[in-house]
């Protein structure tokens, strides 16, 4: 056991100089004026995974080499560091800035497409703000236009479906946050907007159903001169419903909505016409 020990102390020993050893070399490496030299080592650390070291180095020394020939390979191994340390902002900008600056080399097609898959990834969950997954949607649609022939175009309608669907999830939780908080008027336009931009959600049914409730409640709650006006809306609501889903799992709640509203409104209509009298 103690022999065992030993052998694990002077193992981590032989680690912590060799750690020592390197970070004294990639010290000096940094404060050289040896162009090539950084580059080949950059190179090297960017094969071995140390893409923080090959970063800074390629950083460094990328103005040194602005508009000779090796720029277009400096700044390759530049962007494509930064998304594999999964510094996705920044290697979306630089894998787009290497497109723009060498628009005739090889990698632009797999560049614009990993500066969009970049932006995908930061995507956040549908409850945040989605200003990136607005911005992925765009760049991915912006690469199939531009790549119509591409074999990586059905991946980006996947992302694109994917990334909608969060947009429409998003608009929906917003709409039933403004049915909760008793925002009538809100949710039944947030509602229409979610049909009106996206008419193939897959919310689509239950949102022509809160429609109809939003309508409804917002009508009950009113003063009576303008209950009718608004019991109208209910009805017209109830109809669509109807019309696009005549086996709707909603009909008999919406149905005794419907009913209650045509009731409100002959009532409304026989006290005016004898008021009137």
């Amino acid at each position: 056991m103690k022999h065992t020990g030993s052998l694990i102390r002077i193992y981590c020993l032989s680690l912590l100089v060799l750690f020592l050893g390197s970070c004294s070399q990639y010290q000096k490496l940094l404060k050289s004026d040896d162009n090539e030299l950084k580059f080949t080592k950059a190179v090297e650390y960017y094969e071995a995974e140390q893409y923080s070291r090959a970063i800074t180095l390629l950083g460094d020394i990328i103005p040194a080499y602005r508009g000779t020939a090796r720029a277009e390979t400096l700044n390759y191994y530049f962007a494509l560091a930064h998304y594999k340390m999964k510094d996705y902002t920044l290697a979306s900008h630089y894998l787009r800035s290497f497109a723009s600056a060498f628009p005739n080399s090889e990698h632009v097609e797999e560049f614009l497409f990993l500066s969009a898959y970049a932006k995908y990834l930061e995507s956040p969950r549908s409850s945040l703000d989605q200003t990136s997954t607005m911005e992925a949607i765009s760049e991915l649609q912006s690469f199939i236009n531009r790549f119509p022939e591409s074999e990586r175009v059905e991946e980006a309608n996947g992302l694109i479906d994917e990334l909608r669907f969060k947009l429409e999830t998003k608009r929906y939780e917003n709409a039933m946050m403004y049915l909760r908080i008793s925002d009538y008027v809100a949710a039944a336009t947030t509602f229409e907007n979610l049909i009106r931009d996206y008419p193939d959600t897959e919310y689509r049914e239950e949102a022509l159903f809160n429609i109809i409730l939003s309508h409804y409640e917002y009508a009950d709650q009113s003063i009576i001169i303008r209950q009718a006006e608004r019991f109208e809306e209910v009805v017209k609501a109830y109809q669509r419903l109807v019309r696009f889903y005549p086996d709707s799992p909603y009909l008999a709640r919406a149905e005794r909505m419907y009913n209650t509203a045509t009731n409100r409104i002959e009532e409304i209509r026989k006290a005016t016409e004898v008021s009137e009298h």
